[in-house]
């Protein structure tokens, strides 16, 4: 496949974008506004030049945060547009950066080259910047027209992806060549970009920004407080973070065996999106646990066995309260997400074993004795149950991740040294 016919596919394919939005409007109805900015028209007022800075949506936005608050230091003159294709995404850019008058926001259009090409003549950035690895062939080939060039930051990219791109070289080969610069995470994927067709003077290894997470110093202390508010200072806490659908019953299946052994355990559950807030709710009700909605404001009383963390852009001070963390997406095969927050944070961090997405970072965390994996919701109640009991453990795999985090930072440094010099 070239990139012609992917984008006459892509045309073709224009009926079923729109039905997909629409099944995904009945659940989040977010999606069924700012349609037009999808295709580059409805756009908001937006200033030109500076850098477009692309974070598909929350996870990738939050990554993104200290490098654009760093890029704002770095070039004080110079305006950032922020694009996110989720409404999850752009609340929590807007949240954010509320107060930054150079941040500017809006959808990235869907990747079709007339769509590509309105929005970049409407920005007219001097540099773009796609955070991990969503890449799209015509803005791409847009930017390269007019001589913008891209930066991949953050670049991470598995072995599966890899062979999946590899089955569309014909696509994939000139996109990649046209970029000006791609930081990678690791030797091993800065390899498999090499294979697929990026030119090799372009690819540096950074390592992960994501070690250069900064925690708010209050943060530790203002979750304390809460817990004293709630008398839960003696309470066992646990928090299982940005669970996915079917990995909702295991986790309350594990705490449901955890009270047999620790009456007073408190778990504070967190769906990774927000369409699934009600639906994790309605089963936490229907399985008997007292639950308390975090949006309600109602305290957490010694009654509350589950804490429902149904708030936006809380989820460091949501891991602040816990004594330990399961991170979700992965006793259910998608990949994990980010284990790196808990750990930064001090916390014992525990997983399912589907970590595809992060196989480096929880290869680190494991050798150091900071992770610890289970494979289903009995393994995951004997992990919790055991921290909660051996507290000298839990300080240790504590300190091991936070060693670790430190020991791996400087890649935000080294990503900024790249963009300085693609900015000339």
């Amino acid at each position: 496949m070239n990139r012609t016919l992917y984008t006459l596919l892509f045309h073709l394919g224009l009926p079923l974008v729109a039905l997909r939005l629409f099944l995904r409007a009945r659940k989040a109805p977010a999606y069924a506004k700012r349609i037009r900015e999808r295709f580059a028209f409805g756009l908001p007022p937006l200033r030109q030049g500076g850098i477009w800075v692309h974070a598909v949506s929350v996870g990738e936005s939050i990554a993104a945060a200290p490098m654009v608050r760093a890029l704002l230091a770095a070039y004080p003159e110079q305006v950032i547009t922020l694009t996110c294709m989720t409404p999850t995404g752009s609340e929590r850019i807007q949240a954010m950066f509320a107060n930054e008058p150079r941040v500017q926001h809006c959808y990235l259009p869907y990747d079709l080259p007339w769509a590509a090409g309105r929005f970049l003549d409407r920005v007219k950035p001097r540099l773009g910047i796609i955070m991990e690895t969503e890449l799209w062939p015509n803005h791409i080939h847009q930017c390269a027209r007019r001589g913008i060039a891209v930066l991949l930051a953050n670049a991470r990219l598995s072995e599966r992806s890899a062979r999946g791109y590899a089955r569309f070289a014909g696509l994939t080969r000139p996109m990649l060549a046209e970029m000006n610069g791609i930081a990678v995470q690791t030797e091993a994927e800065a390899q498999r970009f090499r294979d697929l067709g990026a030119r090799p003077e372009c690819v540096t290894v950074t390592g992960s920004i994501k070690f250069d997470l900064r925690v708010d110093p209050h943060l530790p202390e203002q979750a304390r407080q809460l817990r004293e508010q709630w008398q839960a200072d003696g309470r066992p806490v646990w928090i299982a973070a940005s669970t996915h659908a079917g990995e909702d019953e295991s986790v309350l299946a594990a705490h449901r065996q955890l009270l047999a052994s620790h009456p007073q355990a408190l778990l504070i559950l967190v769906p990774r999106h927000p369409e699934r807030f009600d639906s994790v709710y309605q089963l936490c009700e229907q399985q008997g646990f007292a639950t308390v909605r975090r949006s309600s404001g109602q305290p957490v009383t010694a009654q509350t066995s589950v804490l429902l963390g149904d708030t936006m852009g809380e989820l460091l001070f949501l891991y602040a309260l816990a004594d330990c963390a399961f991170v979700g997406g992965s006793l259910v095969p998608n990949g994990g997400h980010n284990l790196l927050e808990p750990a930064a944070l001090g916390k014992p961090v525990l997983s399912g074993p589907h970590l595809f997405n992060f196989l480096e970072i929880a290869a680190m965390l494991r050798t150091a004795g900071a992770l610890l994996e289970v494979s289903d919701s009995a393994a995951l109640a004997r992990a919790v149950g055991e921290l909660f009991e051996q507290p000298q453990t839990a300080r240790r795999m504590a300190g091991a991740g936070q060693q670790v985090m430190q020991a791996n930072q400087g890649a935000l440094q080294r990503l900024l040294g790249m963009i300085a010099r693609l900015m000339g």
